[in-house]
């Protein structure tokens, strides 16, 4: 694929989905707690971001219980960003209920459901319960390619809707090209 590189994130403490246009992948901090796990985390990421013309961050579920607002996830998600900010690499913060309208066309559709969708949509062939980090982090690829106005696919409007409620660095803070 030519055109801008996009790097999605669907960050987690036990594992990370990584996705490009062209490739899925997962980091897993085998087992490391605290401070060693996000060091190790925020290095693995660090590794596929370079080069970027835009990192796709899944942000926090505010409505998804204590468990999703654990203060090691919150630390791993600032320091993400931080590593972008570092390098220059403009990120944009993505609720998972934009992902999911974006990706299934329902704000709470549910994991299989984006896996689903992601596999019909885009072709990929991903399986299993591991690997919804992996859609779910193309889904937010899709999604910066689409608001760079270069969609993988096409997407029903009422899907594209999901695109309004994310948080989008702005123009001067993009690559020249990068957004046509």
């Amino acid at each position: 694929m030519t055109g801008p590189k996009v790097i999605g994130l669907d960050l987690s403490l036990t594992c990370t989905g990584v996705a490009s246009a062209e490739w899925t992948d997962r980091i897993r901090p085998k087992n490391l707690t605290g401070h060693p796990r996000l060091a190790h985390l925020v290095d693995q990421v660090e590794t596929f971001i370079g080069g970027a013309d835009l990192v796709v961050i899944e942000g926090p579920s505010f409505g998804g219980g204590v468990k999703h607002r654990h203060e090691d996830l919150a630390g791993l998600r600032v320091m993400v960003r931080h590593a972008c900010w570092r390098r220059g690499l403009p990120y944009a913060l993505v609720p998972p209920s934009c992902r999911a309208l974006y990706a299934a066309g329902k704000g709470n559709a549910s994991k299989p459901d984006v896996l689903a969708a992601v596999a019909d949509r885009y072709g990929m062939q991903l399986q299993g319960p591991s690997r919804y980090d992996e859609a779910d982090a193309y889904a937010l690829v899709a999604m910066g390619l689409h608001w760079l106005g270069r969609p993988l696919a096409a997407v029903p409007d009422h899907n594209a809707t999901g695109l309004t409620g994310c948080q989008w660095p702005t123009p001067t803070e993009l690559p020249e090209g990068a957004h046509s």
